[in-house]
């Protein structure tokens, strides 16, 4: 899961967003719970669908060698496909920084008109992104943000502090009436900033029930791997509990795997970032996994929606202003059994 910015979190409360992505791009998440397709280029655009002057988008994204990362690339593919008038130069995608450089710098050769960036590391590639800025190729920073806002035009990304905050507030009000609460905290990668915002998130919603204590956090790698093992270890030290956080729900194929083979279904388990195999679980109901929350891929297809916008000088639909925003960050949404079927076209392999 990429790493965020600390910047873009601003004690956000649950059930609101630092700028509402629904006013904001009717891109992001599809409502329709008749819509069956898992991409974006089936969902509304954000400026217009009216062709207008060509544009050429260039994309550089990290590798995909992670769901999340994957579907970034997809719904960025599939959302330039919806316009008839924007050509996408996308890159081949490397966790290199030297060689992202390099790709990005080949894309600013190529005079595209707009450049959409997500950087495998924001610092090191802030000086790139500054190098488009100074040709006059305006650039989307996705999710990972650059060091300083001159190497950028617009950051759109996804909200770590609330995806924590939100999870916490869900477990919270599951156990509110429980005296002595046990919850437990299966992280991400410790040393990424977006898995510190993830976990004050989380203990910031658990203060607000006094009830409940957690008592016991591991982190793991983002990988099924890690969180089979790491989810082993958690249930080895704790007999009992009643809920756990999981931060990202490639992990969580491995800590239900674990789970299942200690025959544990004593507690509730909430995801993060809305797999499709998170998904099926949850509509199904017969494991421990009750809830997701959102760290929408759908970003991307906003991101190519922001970067056509600014190649044809509109603003975005919805909003009055002539220009696109500055900065967007997006709502993590919680997906339960109740709502399930609004969400499950979003989720992704």
């Amino acid at each position: 899961m990429p790493e965020n910015r600390v910047t873009s979190r601003r004690g956000m409360l649950f059930g609101t967003a630092a700028v509402s992505a629904g006013a904001l791009l009717t891109a992001c998440t599809s409502n329709d719970p008749k819509k069956t397709e898992n991409t974006a280029s089936s969902q509304p655009a954000a400026a217009d669908d009216k062709p207008g002057t060509p544009v050429t988008i260039g994309f550089a994204g990290p590798q995909a060698d992670h769901g999340w990362l994957n579907a970034i690339n997809q719904n960025a593919k599939s959302r330039a496909k919806k316009y008839s008038e924007v050509t996408l130069e996308i890159t081949e995608g490397s966790n290199d920084t030297a060689a992202q450089i390099g790709q990005v710098q080949t894309l600013i050769n190529k005079k595209v008109d707009v450049l959409v960036i997500l950087p495998a590391d924001g610092k090191a590639l802030t000086q790139v992104g500054l190098q488009a800025m100074k040709a006059g190729i305006p650039v989307i920073n996705l999710d990972r943000v650059f060091a300083s806002p001159q190497a950028y035009r617009c950051w759109i990304g996804g909200d770590n502090y609330g995806m924590g905050f939100n999870a916490g507030t869900y477990i919270g009000q599951q156990l509110k009436d429980k005296p002595n609460a046990k919850v437990i905290e299966l992280a991400g990668i410790d040393n990424l900033e977006l898995t510190k915002q993830r976990t004050q998130g989380f203990d910031d919603a658990l203060k607000n029930f006094p009830n409940i204590k957690k008592v016991a956090r591991q982190a793991a790698d983002f990988t099924v791997e890690s969180g089979q093992a790491k989810m082993a270890q958690l249930l080895q030290a704790q007999s009992q509990f009643d809920a756990l956080w999981n931060h990202d729900d490639d992990q969580g194929v491995g800590a239900l795997r674990a789970i299942a083979q200690a025959g544990r279904k004593d507690f509730l388990m909430v995801g993060g970032a809305g797999a499709k195999s998170a998904m099926d679980a949850i509509k199904a109901d017969n494991s421990v996994l009750k809830a997701t929350v959102l760290y929408p891929p759908t970003m991307s297809a906003s991101a190519i929606d922001l970067a056509r916008a600014l190649g044809q000088k509109k603003g975005v639909a919805g909003m009055s202003e002539l220009e696109i925003p500055s900065s967007i960050t997006l709502y993590s949404a919680v997906v339960t059994k109740d709502n399930i079927e609004q969400y499950l076209p979003t989720g992704f392999a």
